[in-house]
């Protein structure tokens, strides 16, 4: 009996090419581990968003029929998936103009030849130091719905702050002994609500009574005017819950509590503001924090703070 002809899957495709001189691309049919033809259309910002910029685009290519052996036997491979190992993927560098240390965060999509977002990932470059530049891969990751046809990628959005005021990294804790971070938060026919988290990593009991200190920052950290900052969220809505007082909240170490942004995106007359930064201090003298909920207040100029609360659980 003849034995059926191993299948040989073909390697990654679609490796973009930069160098300080221009774009280079890897010469026609070139079949070198982990490099092939670029696919068409891929493309490179340039010259990127603030200072982000991606440098190259991999795409795993679709697997060939392999030749039948038999005329009663037909093999044919499938696509390679594009999973963490062989997925999607954009490096990227992060150029840092300023005078202090930034930490970045960024937002990929990966789209189609029209431009159609088929995914997007979101990754934290943390402290590039003044005049350094710092490089890294974003991977899409897993297959989804219409990745197969994505071919380019591109820089949505960045924001940064200053180090020493960037949220502390998921298993750090700040020198101060508590992290502050802000969450995704929640939209309903119009509402928004964004969760403020302080978590007690020291070894010390921490107590806080009240609101959050917040600074409204606008895209170059200065100070927003004319918005009325509110405690308590009854002026705004009967949605988020009733007004309570605030009662002193005493976290233990590992404990959390939680406080809450509300407003309204609603827009009549007037100019809409929107507050890309804001600059959160869990009480008076606390280190500040700035976090990037993106609050588009609309024309309502006003931001309602609901206080600390201890997390269930």
């Amino acid at each position: 009996m003849r034995r059926p002809t191993p299948l040989l899957l073909p390697a990654l495709a679609t490796v973009l090419l930069l160098s300080a001189c221009g774009t280079q691309h890897a010469g026609p049919g070139s079949t070198g581990l982990g490099v092939s033809t670029p696919s068409p259309g891929a493309r490179v910002t340039d010259p990127g968003v603030d200072g982000v910029r991606i440098t190259s685009v991999t795409v795993p290519s679709p697997s060939a029929p392999s030749p039948s052996p038999r005329r009663s036997l037909s093999v044919t491979a499938d696509r390679l998936p594009t999973g963490p190992l062989t997925g999607i993927s954009a490096a990227y560098e992060v150029t840092n103009r300023g005078s202090e240390a930034m930490t970045y965060t960024i937002l990929v999509d990966f789209t189609d030849d029209a431009g159609e977002v088929m995914g997007n990932q979101r990754e934290t470059v943390r402290a590039v130091g003044p005049g350094r530049t710092v490089r890294g891969t974003v991977t899409l990751g897993a297959a989804t719905p219409g990745a197969s046809s994505v071919t380019r990628a591109e820089v949505a959005d960045v924001t940064k702050v200053p180090a020493a005021e960037a949220p502390a990294e998921a298993g750090d804790c700040p020198s101060s002994g508590i992290r502050v971070t802000a969450d995704q938060g929640d939209a309903a026919m119009g509402l928004r609500v964004v969760g403020l988290h302080l978590e007690n990593c020291g070894p010390r009991d921490y107590t806080v009574h009240g609101y959050p200190l917040l600074e409204l920052l606008d895209d170059d950290r200065e100070p927003v005017d004319g918005v009325e900052i509110l405690e308590g969220s009854g002026e705004i809505t009967t949605g988020a819950g009733p007004d309570v007082p605030p009662e002193p909240v005493t976290l233990k170490p590992g404990e959390t509590a939680r406080a809450s942004l509300v407003w309204r995106n609603t827009t009549g007359f007037g100019t809409p503001v929107n507050v890309p930064y804001v600059r959160v201090r869990a009480k008076a003298g606390a280190d500040p924090v700035v976090v990037t909920p993106g609050l588009d207040l609309g024309t309502t100029g006003k931001l309602g703070v609901r206080p600390w609360e201890r997390t269930a659980g």
